[in-house]
């Protein structure tokens, strides 16, 4: 199975701050990776490096082969990566229908509005449902669900999820990430940052644990669940 995205020794930061330190992972097509760890561990700063909202300092990125670190921001999401936010960044003002189109402004997936469209409703049907409402008025789970439906909307060959349980309510949260194994079944492959230690090492095949901006560990989902060190950590044990 050859690597859909790789990165290779990424050091990157914000100015003169340093929030990465040679980060080195892998995702696999059709696989759920996920990416734990403590808040400030630099969790956020690599999503941004893969989408292209931030350069890094040092080392690279390939999604399929492409350099993504060559490649203009605005075109990455053509490479067929989409990022779906920390805090979701919805258009509150805008109804879910005109939030789903702005996920599909690239030409190319214009052309294929109407069937991404309805895979959405297929995967969330309860959106259907609310096209007419405006997205600030749905609860926090709807509203993840509009913000993944966006970025589905692209046509994605990989979904970054940033915290998507962040501050919503544990019910809600267990939702959300119902959500994810249905994106999972849909045949997508997904790299999901998460605090959630518990709940993300249900849902995905792999993890890293990032800690102080440097991959502390790497493995399947039940050797990560099972160490001794994630246990005492993150899963309170």
């Amino acid at each position: 199975m050859t690597g859909m995205l790789e990165l290779k020794s990424i050091d990157a930061g914000y100015g003169s701050f340093q929030a990465l330190f040679d980060v080195s992972l892998d995702v696999r097509a059709g696989e759920a990776v996920g990416v734990i760890g403590p808040n400030g561990a630099g969790k956020t700063t690599l999503m941004r490096v893969i989408s292209g909202l931030i350069r890094p300092i040092r080392g690279t990125i390939a999604m399929e082969g492409t350099d993504v670190v060559a490649t203009p921001p605005h075109r990455i999401v053509s490479l067929g990566i989409a990022h779906v936010p920390e805090n979701r960044r919805l258009f509150p003002r805008l109804t879910v229908a005109d939030n789903l189109k702005m996920g599909a402004y690239m030409p190319g997936a214009r052309a294929h509005y109407v069937e991404r469209l309805e895979f959405v409703f297929e995967l969330f049907p309860r959106l259907k449902e609310r096209l007419q409402q405006m997205a600030g008025t749905m609860s926090g789970g709807e509203q993840q669900m509009c913000a993944i439906g966006r970025a589905l909307m692209s046509n994605p060959k990989l979904l970054l999820l940033d915290e998507p349980s962040a501050g919503l309510a544990p019910v809600v949260v267990q939702q959300v990430f119902e959500l994810v194994k249905r994106i999972r079944a849909s045949g997508l492959t997904v790299l999901i940052v998460e605090q959630n230690v518990q709940q993300v090492l249900r849902v995905v095949d792999r993890a890293y644990l990032l800690e102080a901006g440097s991959i502390r560990a790497a493995g399947s989902a039940a050797e990560l669940a099972a160490s001794d060190t994630i246990k005492q950590a993150y899963l309170g044990v």
